[in-house]
């Protein structure tokens, strides 16, 4: 009698697949560039832009559709690993057909999360700001404003799902779940990351929405919101940037340092702790960084004042400049191969740490100067249109469908890894990780590059300031 062979789904598929290029490298890595700038163009046309068909860009409504439609892949494949696709169909089947499809189901299950859940559940029966028509009845509320503080809140929601969804897999690496078959384990890690999103909504979003309608919603909520004090402003953009930072660093670590350094870590409840609060604690370094930063180049912020000198404004733009790190590592990780892999890790860490970081400054300016010449957006840094988180994630979302749901077709093809190859890479992985132990090398390594990182702490200080001055962004 035959053995009964377990159905993993999309277990491990990201991991046990081959992506055999086309042709040599760069040449697949600019035709999927170009091809999905084409499609990433052409769909921001059609439901974005201002001058478009669907005009969503409001932006808050643009916006929330595009978070929440991140959130739909990650929980895809991520969570709930292709569930309820077979293995043998994601192997088999060819990548238009199983992108179209999967795209088609992620969009369905946002829409009815967004209009059935949040809408016509939340909406109607708990709370009135996650429901736009709710919202027109109260004395003095526009159609307009109605739509967007009821897209905010939902995006709001968003900004914390997006960040602790993939959280869990990242730092956690789905446990104590993770031995469950799908579809259990996918809904254990979405009822827990669902839940603890819901407690950090409350404890940071809530207070912000209780305050944008006058009057202030005392009762409901705790009003001026507590972090007024400490953040100089009573806006909620204060959470949306540290919880981007904290979205920023979980995909940071995930693709272009490989989980590096927490995977050193042997002890496995450790290893997890260390990861989950790591990444908060290195994510809260570049929220306050982003925000001296400003500070150096444009001066002290200013309670009381708008546009470029306000405090809520320099806090929503940490979360905006720290977005901008993500695009060129998800280019790296996804149609780079991660290059480079010759040397040690964190060698190979330092480099493409190096190069994001380059390739970032290098998009934002870029950005800043063209994006209202082709995206709809206004000219300018502050402007109530000008959100740079919204394309640049409807471009990660578009590179996602492209590298998970259809494997990078055109330019690579896949082609399902033997038993063989999949122990090899593991060998190879632990060796490499094997190899980074304490010695000499290391500790002159590590107080090098302590001093390294003092002296760019005083070469910001002169430089920012410098490059403000030289480089005209917006003219």
């Amino acid at each position: 009698m035959e053995a009964k062979v377990e159905e993993r789904f999309g277990a491990g598929y990201l991991e046990e697949r081959k992506l055999v290029p086309r042709w040599p490298q760069p040449i697949p890595a600019i035709v999927s560039l170009v091809l999905t700038l084409a499609i990433f163009y052409a769909t921001w046309w059609i439901f974005q832009d201002p001058r478009g068909w669907l005009r969503m860009y409001t932006p808050y409504v643009g916006y929330m559709y595009t978070r929440w439609w991140l959130i739909m892949l990650i929980w895809m494949v991520y969570i709930f690993n292709y569930w309820p696709f077979k293995r043998s169909w994601l192997e088999k089947t060819n990548p238009l057909v199983k992108g179209a499809i999967l795209t088609g189901i992620s969009v369905f299950i946002l829409y009815l999360l967004i209009k059935v859940f949040f809408e016509g559940l939340l909406g109607n029966f708990g709370i009135a700001y996650f429901n736009p028509e709710r919202l027109m009845k109260l004395p003095r509320m526009t159609e307009f404003f109605a739509l967007e503080y009821a897209s905010l809140a939902c995006l709001m929601f968003a900004a914390i799902a997006s960040w602790l969804s993939p959280a869990w897999i990242v730092a956690c690496e789905e446990e104590p779940w993770k031995k469950l078959n799908q579809p259990a384990k996918g809904i254990s890690i979405l009822v827990v990351t669902f839940f603890l999103s819901t407690v950090i909504f409350f404890m940071t979003m809530h207070p912000h929405m209780g305050i944008l309608y006058y009057p202030w919603q005392y009762f409901t909520s705790i009003a001026p919101p507590y972090w007024e004090s400490f953040a100089n402003t009573v806006s909620g953009t204060f959470h949306v940037s540290w919880i981007m930072c904290c979205t920023i660093m979980v995909w940071i670590v995930e693709t272009i340092w490989e989980r590096f350094p927490f995977k050193l870590i042997k002890t496995n409840w450790l290893r997890r702790v260390v990861a989950f609060f790591g990444i908060i604690a290195m994510a809260w370094a570049l929220f306050f960084f982003l925000y001296f930063a400003q500070e150096l180049t444009w001066g002290q912020a200013i309670r009381g004042t708008r546009l470029i000198n306000a405090p809520d404004w320099r806090w929503l733009h940490v979360g905006e400049m720290a977005v901008f790190f993500l695009v060129p590592a998800i280019f790296i990780t996804f149609y780079c191969g991660n290059w480079p892999r010759r040397f040690s890790i964190p060698v190979n860490v330092l480099i493409r740490t190096v190069i994001t970081i380059a390739a970032a400054m290098l998009l934002y300016i870029v950005y800043y100067k063209t994006s209202h010449n082709f995206l709809g957006t206004q000219k300018g840094f502050m402007h109530e249109a000008q959100f740079p988180m919204i394309p640049t994630i409807w471009l990660i979302n578009v590179w996602l469908v492209h590298h998970w749901f259809m494997d990078n077709w055109p330019a690579w093809k896949m082609v399902p890894k033997t038993a063989e190859e999949i122990a090899h890479d593991h060998a190879a992985e632990k060796a490499k990780v094997a190899e980074i132990k304490w010695n000499p090398a290391l500790g002159w390594g590590l107080g090098i590059g302590a001093v390294c990182g003092v002296a760019v702490y005083f070469l910001t200080l002169n430089i920012l300031p410098w490059m403000y001055k030289t480089i005209d962004i917006i003219k």
